[in-house]
């Protein structure tokens, strides 16, 4: 993908030094969360609030050149984008994108949904409205899921971003209200549409991005389609169980989050995205 000098985004919380500083006092995690969550892109962490865990050191802000500078730069001018298409979605309709704030972190830092870790991969905390990201995932989603490329990896921040969206227009304070109302076998069937959208919003954003904020390269929506196609549920848990187990899926299957980000990506149109009460991709094996 080629830049079209997009802006860098100033909503950035950068908590990546080295030396850290200052104590939290973090959200307990069971290992059988982590392995989920490590494993799934947008977990939900509303699944370990009201936890409680050791003391941990939360990172600083870099105070010199870091490695990962590049990485950094990028994923700003990615919530730059993400930004400007949103804003200009909710103004269309009348509303004010409120502008979610974007912290990157290394190993451990604090958020409002509990204690967040490098394992957890990116997510987003509905609590405080920001999204988490130790940017060591750009090199886990290609080295272990072989989705390579700049836009795989600004498909991981407008996922998140996505799930902002849905904070904004209500949708995840209603699924969050269901929790104690259905069962968990029940609730994973709701999680996993919210994720769709997810997704489908994700594609929303690319479809209006292009051309602005980017030009597509050759091959970069098969780099969107790989990272979507690599973190669906069934492909994680054959490959960490040897065995897919449909009820305890929570994010969708592969080819469901494919289909939902190419619909975003082909329409553009919000109102096409309702993937709680639409089934068209019930067939989707």
């Amino acid at each position: 993908m080629r830049w079209l000098g997009q802006r860098e985004s100033d909503n950035v919380d950068d908590r990546r030094g080295g030396g850290g500083g200052g104590l939290l006092v973090g959200g307990g995690i069971g290992t059988v969360v982590i392995a989920v969550i490590v494993m799934l892109l947008g977990g939900d962490p509303s699944d370990i609030l009201n936890q409680s865990a050791p003391t941990q050191q939360v990172s600083e802000a870099p105070t010199g050149p870091q490695p990962d500078d590049a990485a950094a730069h990028f994923t700003r001018k990615v919530l730059g984008s993400t930004e400007d298409v949103w804003t200009q979605l909710f103004a269309k309709e009348g509303a004010q994108y409120r502008k979610p704030t974007l912290v990157m972190f290394r190993g451990v830092t604090s958020s409002g949904c509990g204690t967040a870790q490098q394992a957890m991969g990116p997510f987003y905390c509905p609590l405080d409205e920001k999204v988490y990201i130790d940017l060591s995932f750009y090199d886990e989603l290609s080295q272990r899921f072989g989705a390579t490329g700049d836009f795989a990896n600004a498909y991981v921040v407008a996922h998140e971003i996505g799930h902002h969206v849905q904070k904004l227009m209500g949708i995840m304070d209603k699924t969050d209200a269901l929790r104690e109302r259905l069962s968990q076998r029940d609730y994973n069937k709701v999680s996993v549409r919210l994720e769709l959208q997810a997704d489908f919003l994700a594609g929303v954003w690319a479809h209006y991005a292009q051309g602005k904020s980017f030009d597509f390269d050759p091959g970069d929506i098969e780099e969107a389609l790989t990272a979507a196609n690599a973190i669906g549920d069934d492909k994680i848990q054959e490959e960490t169980q040897g065995r897919v187990v449909p009820d305890a899926f929570t994010h969708g299957t592969s080819a469901q989050r494919v289909y939902w980000f190419k619909k975003g990506l082909k329409t553009g149109d919000i109102n096409q995205g309702d993937t709680f009460n639409s089934r068209e991709d019930a067939n989707l094996q």
